[in-house]
């Protein structure tokens, strides 16, 4: 079981909010899954781990989410997310994609690369966005599909075919990147 509190707090809320309610909330899920891993949200949507860096929780078992959009995010949260990991953070990245911050835009396969090349490097979980037929560039299913079982290429978005490679372990650089067409 994993729990994520905190999911991409974002406005006025500060790391020292998440750390009041992380207090409150981590024991009681400890009290009722005691093993159970906690991934916690981090400031400006899941893109500030500075400050867990320097305040971390004091919980055993809990990970700080990072959040990247491979078209809006680069070196500097890339740089950011080392800082961490040498630091001793362990980080997950419960949600990240292909496109811009906005799950639609650009999308990035060069950048992708770069990013997937140093989760894996550092070994780092992630999550990708989005399995779905929505109408954005970050989706993996093509908007007019109708498949509902089996998905063949010609249901996969440019997206969701190098997202499949990706998931299938196929090294990101040596993942061909796949023609960008109309959905």
């Amino acid at each position: 079981m994993l729990y994520e509190i905190c999911n991409e707090p974002n406005g006025d809320t500060s790391w020292t909010d998440i750390v009041t309610y992380a207090d409150q909330i981590i024991p009681i899920i400890r009290a009722n899954s005691p093993h159970a891993m906690i991934a916690v949200g981090t400031p400006n949507f899941d893109r500030n781990l500075v400050s867990a860096v320097r305040h971390p929780l004091t919980f055993d078992n809990v990970m700080y989410t990072l959040h990247f959009y491979v078209a809006t995010h680069h070196q500097d949260l890339r740089d950011e997310l080392i800082d961490a990991l040498d630091a001793g953070l362990p980080v997950f990245v419960t949600e990240c994609g292909l496109s811009e911050g906005s799950g639609d835009g650009a999308v990035d396969f060069d950048s992708a690369v770069k990013w997937f090349e140093l989760l894996a490097q550092h070994e780092v979980s992630f999550t990708l966005w989005s399995l779905s037929n929505k109408a954005e560039s970050s989706a993996f299913i093509r908007f007019k599909s109708d498949a509902t079982t089996h998905l063949n290429d010609r249901d996969l978005t440019p997206v969701g075919i190098w997202c499949r490679s990706l998931i299938q372990g196929v090294e990101p650089a040596q993942i061909p990147v796949p023609a960008v067409d109309e959905q």
